[in-house]
């Protein structure tokens, strides 16, 4: 039976929440409150005008509405107790009760809780007067400081101070982290693949601290080893401390670390999907998003782990509003949204409303565009080629998202084959493909069966006496274009070849053989095979025969995938 579902919230994370969950055979409708103007009328998903404020009012609106299971994007509500007043109502929800929200809600509670369960977290101490705390700093010896606030900040709540007096600033009136999630039944953890935001609001983390300028997923820094190391060290032991505490953790754990020389170390913990880390970390869910909340609920994590998508990395690009982190103008006009879908990436809505039925902004943060590719460097490049396709006057975002990481995998790994767009593997599969087509050719003359890197025409065989032998070499441009704008690549094959044979018939010669050359900056199997495909019908309507060498592929890498 089809499920209604409630998504509660506005932001990017939680449009990444309703495409994910919509996608799912289960669901027949996604209801978001309040929404943006990307979950408006957008396939099985749609606002709800309901009160996310009202616990007794929304519990009464799921009960009428037969929303199934409620799904909380933010922190507020979760602190606010509202998965507590929804079950006490009979309301299916999934997030953490307000007691196991504390790990976010209060940074003292979190501490103090790591201490007691011995969860690696750096040196600490609490204050309420700005006085004593900047007493405490200037005599620390602490190699860095860190000053957070202890409350709810949405995110931009903390200072890596470069110095003390930067630190006596912040703490008188934010550096990025390693980010590992994890979903939680309160018995076993299921840990998501380590992601990490870009908090600063410039290329190279320069600029103020931001609510995320970006992120990426999985971080080449953390290896497995590592990884595993802070499932048993920090998400499991927490889980468990939770539970001994009599306060079970249901829902996503999302540990804020720091990688020291003395191994990771907790910054803090947060409640829910981050923002924009749930961006780069759904499309890369390779099950499906309702069963595994299910799982999660039902207490079955340790027997239906959920599955990721292997060899891929998404990126993801915030584009803010001019002004933001300060003060932003507000109902700018967002043109683009349908011309950037065509790019091959996701645009997830932030800060945006409807205004006559154009997109407007209404927020800091107004869109996250999201790339998966099989490689960093290709979901950093396409996720930017989708922000250039989006216009708002004075859009400010970052083109570096991931610089870290891509510098570690320069420096940690030479260049393969693959990751330069020649895949062996993926050649072979079209080498077979093709064969068929150059036997369909041969005439006369024709040694297919020869390999090395030519092909081979015997003129005695075909009955030439003293031939003059006439070569052309053509190609296509604009007819190219149109062929991947309309994904149709089968008659390039037959352009060329018909450009080719033209030049020669006009010398008044005889066609004879057409040796091709395809190349590509990544093989897309398909299309190759469509366009050789091409080439050989051709080939048979002149009477030429293809010489494809069995056994030879040429590429050449030229950055940009043969579509």
């Amino acid at each position: 039976m089809a499920v209604r579902l409630l998504v509660i919230g506005s932001g990017g994370r939680e449009h990444t929440l309703a495409w994910k969950l919509a996608q799912s055979p289960h669901i027949q409708q996604v209801l978001v409150a309040p929404g943006n103007a990307g979950t408006a009328n957008c396939g099985k998903i749609s606002n709800s005008e309901v009160s996310v404020s009202n616990h007794s009012i929304l519990a009464q609106f799921c009960k009428e509405h037969s929303v199934g299971l409620v799904v909380v994007g933010p922190e507020v509500p979760l602190a606010a107790g509202m998965v507590d007043d929804l079950q006490a109502a009979g309301v299916p929800c999934f997030g953490p009760s307000a007691k196991a929200a504390q790990l976010e809600a209060s940074k003292s509670f979190s501490k103090a809780f790591m201490d007691r369960h011995g969860i690696p977290t750096a040196q600490w101490c609490s204050f309420t007067d700005p006085q004593e705390a900047c007493s405490y700093i200037r005599t620390a010896s602490f190699p860095a400081l860190v000053v957070k606030a202890s409350g709810l900040a949405a995110g931009k709540g903390v200072i890596v101070a470069k110095d003390q007096e930067e630190a006596c600033q912040a703490v008188d009136p934010k550096s990025d982290s390693e980010r590992c999630l994890c979903f939680s039944d309160g018995y076993s953890v299921s840990p998501m693949p380590p992601a990490q935001d870009h908090k600063r609001l410039q290329d190279g983390d320069l600029g103020p601290n931001t609510g995320g300028m970006g992120a990426y997923c999985p971080t080449p820094q953390v290896s497995q080893e590592l990884l595993q190391q802070i499932r048993e060290t920090v998400l499991q032991k927490t889980v468990d401390g939770m539970r001994e505490e009599g306060t079970p953790y249901v829902g996503v754990l999302y540990a804020g670390l720091m990688l020291t020389k003395q191994g990771p170390k907790v910054l803090e913990f947060n409640c829910r999907f981050g923002d924009p880390e749930c961006q780069v970390l759904m499309p890369l869910l390779k099950s499906d998003l309702y069963e595994v909340l299910q799982s999660t609920l039902q207490g079955k994590l340790a027997s239906n782990a959920p599955e990721w998508h292997q060899d891929s990395s998404a990126v993801t690009v915030v584009m803010a509003s001019p002004g933001y982190p300060g003060s932003y103008k507000k109902g700018v006009a967002i043109t683009g949204l349908s011309q950037v879908e065509e790019t091959g990436v996701q645009v997830f809505h932030a800060g945006t409303s409807l205004k006559e039925g154009g997109v407007v902004s209404s927020g800091g943060r107004v869109l996250t565009v999201t790339a998966v590719r099989s490689s960093l460097e290709m979901a950093l490049h396409a996720a930017n080629r989708g922000v250039a396709a989006v216009g708002f006057p004075g859009a400010v975002y970052r083109r570096d998202i991931g610089h870290q990481a891509i510098a570690h995998l320069t420096q940690h790994r030479g260049l393969t084959y693959k990751e330069s767009g020649v895949d062996i593997a993926a050649g072979n599969r079209l080498v077979d493909m093709i064969k068929p087509f150059a036997k369909a050719t041969s005439r006369s003359g024709c040694n297919a069966e020869l390999g090395g890197f030519a092909g081979l025409f015997d003129l005695k065989a075909a009955g030439f006496i003293d031939p003059i032998l006439v070569s052309g070499t053509d190609g296509v441009g604009t007819k190219l274009k149109i062929a991947q704008a309309c994904q149709q690549h089968s008659t390039l094959g037959q352009d060329l070849v018909a450009m080719c044979v033209n030049d020669v018939l006009a010398q008044g010669a005889e066609p004879l053989f057409f040796l091709d050359y395809f190349s590509c900056g990544r093989l897309d199997v398909g299309v190759a095979s469509a366009v050789i495909g091409g080439v050989a019908e051709a080939c048979g309507l002149a009477g030429c025969a293809l010489l494809e060498k069995h056994t030879s592929l040429f590429l050449k890498c030229s950055g940009k995938q043969c579509k």
